[in-house]
């Protein structure tokens, strides 16, 4: 009879981790594609490679399009005011206010804009992700500081020279992240 017993707590209780395990990889399934659609428009929009954009997503708010940062960033990419402001301005936006980057499409939209803007300034690099993501992170003056040398153009070492770690390993998470996403976005109509 305890036998019996035992036997059926432990069917139970595998049936339910099981249950949790599957509830668990549907949640963060639904989480990790929750934000695709605005992904592809924003990338279609600025031209930008959408899974660099989603890993970004990813990192700076795990697809929460309400997070809040603690030096006054909101939104899907954690995006500053300032940030928020250029966008708005270069595209002709009337009546932007920063809460407006709530809206996971203006996020999406602001915060490819300016990631594209970073971007661009390191196309003579030899690959202009980590340099990028350090300025989307750390600002400008610290990659200036940074790029020296011979890391004006070689990433390795302009890694190598970074002496903010958190950044490091952001620009890390967010470039394995990417390379996660890449064949999604590569089965992606254009």
């Amino acid at each position: 009879m305890k036998h019996q017993r035992y036997a059926a707590f432990t069917t139970i209780a595998a049936i339910i981790v099981v249950l949790g395990i599957v509830a668990l990889w549907v949640y963060y399934d639904r989480r990790d594609h929750s934000e695709d659609a605005v992904v592809l428009a924003a990338a279609a929009r600025y031209r930008f490679d959408p899974a660099l954009i989603k890993a970004v997503m990813w990192r700076e708010s795990w697809f929460n399009p309400r997070a809040r940062g603690s030096h006054g960033e909101i939104g899907l990419m954690q995006l500053t005011e300032i940030a928020a402001g250029e966008w708005a301005d270069a595209e002709g936006v009337k009546n932007f206010q920063f809460e407006h980057l709530l809206d996971p499409h203006t996020n999406a939209f602001a915060g490819t804009f300016y990631l594209a803007k970073v971007f661009k300034r390191y196309l003579h690099t030899d690959n202009p992700i980590p340099y990028a993501l350090a300025d989307y992170n750390a600002g400008r003056h610290h990659v200036l500081r940074w790029n020296q040398g011979a890391a004006a153009t070689n990433s390795a070492v302009f890694l190598a020279q970074m002496d903010y770690p958190g950044t490091k390993q952001y620009i890390f998470a967010i470039m394995k992240r990417r390379l996660h996403y890449l064949p999604e976005f590569a089965r992606a109509p254009k």
